[in-house]
């Protein structure tokens, strides 16, 4: 099952098939997205806030947080509603950070369960998605997986 139209309401457990894949529309990350990040963190780096400081690193430039790409990616997921009012907890996360992001940048994120473990005692279970963030060439800016807890439907 594929979708780029989100659910109308959170999916429950036993909606999520293995292989349920869904796409988030783009959002283009903004200068303003990185200095806000950088004052609600508290990370300063010249690397993402000294444009001549930057010039002089790998990068040719400042880079946007890879804590705020994943922060997108987190608020995309949302976005699409397949988690609203069903995701419990948020478990674990394997995260790959690949490529930079800068501003002017378009993100998407493409989501794809993985697996699913039911919890003995508890009505729901545990699902895995492998999640990308890729920009607009297609490239994975970054990747992993995140392990949710999923409420199953009411008895």
């Amino acid at each position: 099952m594929s979708s780029s139209q989100p659910p109308q309401h959170g999916l429950f457990f036993e909606d999520i098939a293995e292989g349920f894949s869904i796409t988030s529309p783009g959002r283009t990350i903004t200068e303003t997205d990185v200095v806000l990040f950088a004052g609600v963190s508290g990370d300063y780096n010249p690397l993402h806030t000294d444009e001549e400081y930057a010039k002089q690193t790998m990068f040719k430039g400042r880079i946007a947080h890879g804590l705020l790409g994943l922060s997108v990616a987190s608020g995309l997921a949302m976005q699409l509603g397949f988690m609203l009012g069903t995701v419990e907890a948020f478990r674990e996360l394997t995260w790959q950070f690949r490529k930079p992001i800068v501003a002017g940048d378009t993100v998407h994120i493409e989501a794809r369960a993985a697996s699913k473990k039911p919890i003995r005692g508890y009505v729901g279970g545990l699902v895995t998605f492998d999640i990308s963030l890729l920009n607009q060439k297609g490239e994975a800016a970054q990747k992993g997986a995140w392990v949710v807890l999923v409420k199953g439907k009411p008895v």
